[in-house]
């Protein structure tokens, strides 16, 4: 799980039932990083409830800071907040497997190794 989650709010009140599915939603992605950059990722999560004319929508934002200088944002607009997350995850996620398939190296692992040595 990721430890440093920094949850706030900008016109909204965040409630401890939110904080704690921040953290079980958002805090799972750690399974997706690649191992060596776990511990030390930070997530800031910041919802904000906006007025419009045919009701309240909030705009939940989401950023994980990786080491090595990689930053993955999210933002969703969402009437429901917990809604927003589980949105927001799923971005996460997909940015998440791109980042890793661009670190990783395929064309020199494994079998074709060998033939690309000459």
């Amino acid at each position: 799980m990721i430890e440093n989650i920094d949850i706030s709010g900008s016109n909204y009140k965040v409630e401890e039932s939110f904080q704690k599915y921040v953290h079980k939603r958002i805090g799972k992605l750690d399974r997706y990083l690649p191992r060596n950059n776990r511990k030390d990722v930070v997530a800031k999560v910041v919802v904000t409830q906006v007025n419009r004319d045919h009701g309240n929508k909030y705009e939940i934002s989401a950023t994980l800071d990786i080491p090595g200088g990689k930053v993955l944002n999210a933002k969703e607009e969402s009437s429901n907040v917990f809604a927003g997350v589980d949105i927001l995850e799923a971005k996460l996620m997909g940015q998440i497997r791109r980042f890793k398939t661009e670190k990783i190296n395929y064309d020199k692992k494994g079998f074709l190794k060998r033939f690309l040595k000459k």
